[in-house]
């Protein structure tokens, strides 16, 4: 080791007063870029917040100058107290912006301090003060006005009494110091934005925004809190809910929560979560339990009402799939992660949240079941997307683009026509009915895909293994709007999708099968009103001269009754497919627009429909058992 050791007392630097904010400002506002120079602005406005939380105000004004780099934050709240201290010797006020970690919210036994906070650290008005050029502080308070100015955190006089004054509150003006920030411009549209969701967070509260820069002017004030702050972001993310009335809590547990969500049709999950006022974009404990809540109640509810769908596991992400909802929170002694209060890092509140959401939420499922049983199916939809092949149905889309027609199916006939809004595609069963379809159609505006024989059965069947099928390869081609999560209905390569098999058992059986198909690994389509059923005719009635179609036996019944008069006789020709059919008979009857009947598929009950389908085509074969013995009286004949 060197003799000459410099390393002593001597290189030890000691930093007063504020001298280490500004020395290391990003170990107190994160950084000095746009959002540490804007952190600024929050110090100052969360403690007027503090202000009205606590029932001592209900008006702050936070003005923007015109040179864009000086904020003034008003309350009318108390007032910072400007008498001495009993031990320093010096205004309150002087002590609460040049000192760190001094102010009335760290001991809760004196009735004038505060029960809730945004600002427990002590060191935001003073670190404020340390990073500014110039801040002039203003107070009002037992009918006298007083003023004092600083500069870099240090005080440029004593304090002044201006004079009398009524009222009470505090002003703070404020210029950030260029030395310490890059650029010391604000952007309004950033303040404005944290302003309006205070007055949310806050409700009642009036918070008045003066953009001079700007100059705009606007107050905010919601009574209905939080609630409006839903709908607004709803309204923003064009997300539509599920449920007309979202979930609202509003209890005192130990700590004071208020919370809003909604399920919506969306993808996406949002919770826009605070703990006193400060929000806290990084989450916490306090989301995390809101989280927990809801899982186990929407799975208490689920395993109560039997409703667990067979073939298919529901993740935590399925059932938050879509959730889209405000928290805010208010706790005596919040512990931020970080000065800059991003994330709430309280043990103890993530099982004050749950036990406080579950059974809530429960409530309300059990009280609204109608809601409930939506909810239910939206997470099912949720679920069964995911459990999807997304590699194979992206896959699908590429191969399948609706810019051209290449590598259509060879047993395509396709329209003519290259406006898609007039076009439309029929679903055929064999070559034989695809024959007469394809002469008796509009060439111009229907195209035909004949399939051959029954399609595969797909319920409880991935998307990857369903595309191993050539016949719905070819189906899903020929649409071109993709299968599974990345179906797209305005990608689709004709208006119609019509399902057009004979109308006997086995017709209907293989429209069921399209249709389970469709359901499963389609349904946007049907959403979107875009899936059709063709009624083609099961009998051929004449009676004299006069034709009619029926379109089953208690058709052909009702014609009979209603034409057959005296010695009329009727002559009844059954058809045994649409192969049969002269493709004249079967553009009148089924093809022709002006005179075919078709019926649009819709879906009423969602979960009701995805429950029968699982139970009659799945592959658990006890509950058609049970569907057969049920209905057995049902079945006058069979057709075989």
């Amino acid at each position: 080791m060197s003799a000459n050791n410099s390393y002593n007392a001597s290189s030890i630097t000691v930093l007063e007063g504020l001298d280490p904010v500004r020395k290391r400002p990003g170990m107190y506002i994160g950084g000095t870029g746009s959002a540490g120079l804007h952190h600024l602005v929050w110090e100052i406005f969360d403690n007027s917040v503090d202000e009205a939380m606590n029932g001592h105000a209900d008006q702050i004004e936070v003005t923007l100058h015109k040179d864009g780099a000086t904020i003034t934050v008003s309350d009318n709240g108390r007032g910072i107290p400007v008498d001495n201290h009993p031990t320093h010797k010096k205004p309150a006020l002087e002590i609460i912006l040049c000192t760190l970690h001094a102010g009335g919210k760290f001991d809760n036994s004196s009735a004038g301090n505060y029960k809730t906070s945004g600002g427990l650290h002590g060191v935001g008005a003073s670190v404020v003060n340390a990073l500014s050029k110039r801040l002039v502080a203003t107070i009002k308070r037992d009918g006298a006005e007083w003023e004092m100015e600083f500069r870099q955190g240090k005080a440029t006089g004593k304090l002044k009494k201006l004079g009398a004054a009524r009222g009470s509150g505090t002003t703070i003006f404020f210029h950030p110091d260029p030395q310490i920030f890059p650029r010391t411009e604000f952007n309004p549209d950033t303040i404005r934005e944290r302003l309006e969701v205070a007055s949310y967070i806050h409700k009642g509260l009036k918070v008045i925004w003066n953009d001079e820069v700007n100059g705009k002017k606007e107050t905010f004030h919601h009574e209905e809190g939080i609630l409006a702050f839903l709908k607004k972001i709803l309204v923003e993310k064009d997300a539509r809910p599920v449920h007309e009335q979202p979930f609202v809590l509003d209890k005192e547990n130990g700590l004071r929560i208020e919370m809003c969500f909604s399920w919506t049709e969306s993808t996406e999950e949002l919770l826009k979560s605070y703990v006193n006022g400060i929000p806290t974009a990084n989450g916490g404990t306090h989301e995390n339990g809101l989280r927990g809540g809801v899982l186990k109640a929407i799975r208490n509810y689920i395993e109560t009402h039997n409703l667990t769908p067979r073939g298919v596991t529901l993740a935590a992400e399925d059932i938050r799939e879509g959730v889209i909802g405000v928290l805010s929170i208010f706790i005596e002694e919040p512990q931020f992660q970080g000065q800059t209060k991003d994330r709430l890092n309280n043990p103890e509140v993530h099982s004050m949240l749950d036990s406080a959401v579950r059974p809530a939420l429960e409530q309300w499922l059990n009280n609204n079941r109608t809601v409930a049983e939506t909810i239910v199916n939206r997470i099912i939809i949720a679920a069964r997307a995911r459990e999807a092949s997304r590699a194979a149905s992206a896959s699908i889309s590429r191969k399948t683009a609706t810019s051209g027609r290449l590598n259509l199916p060879g047993k395509l006939a396709d329209c003519s026509s290259n406006n898609r809004n007039e076009s439309e595609i029929f679903i055929v069963e064999g070559d034989s009915a695809g024959g007469s379809a394809k002469q008796g159609r509009d060439r111009n505006r229907q195209a035909i895909l004949p399939l051959r024989g029954k399609v595969l059965n797909t319920e409880g069947t991935s998307l990857a293994k369903v595309m191993e099928n050539r016949e719905i390869a070819d189906l899903v081609t020929a649409l071109g709007c993709g299968a599974g999560a990345d179906c797209d209905p305005t990608k689709m390569r004709y208006h119609r999708l019509v399902l057009l098999a004979d109308a006997d058992s086995d017709g209907h059986h293989i429209t069921t099968l399209l249709l389970t198909f469709i359901f499963r690994h389609m349904r946007q389509l049907i959403d979107a009103g875009r899936v059709f059923l063709a009624l083609p005719p099961l009998y051929r009635v004449d009676i004299g001269k006069e034709t009619f179609w029926a379109a089953d036996d208690a058709d052909r019944d009702r014609i009979l009754k209603q034409h057959v008069k005296g010695n009329a006789k009727s002559e009844i020709t059954r058809f045994k497919g649409l192969g049969e059919m002269m493709p004249k008979v079967l553009w009148e009857t089924t093809l022709n627009p002006k005179t075919r009947r078709l019926l649009r598929v819709e879906i009423s009950d969602a979960l009701a429909t995805d429950r029968i389908i699982n139970e009659l085509m799945g592959k658990d074969a006890s509950a058609r058992f049970r569907f057969i013995m049920e209905r057995a009286e049902e079945a006058d004949e069979l057709d075989v």
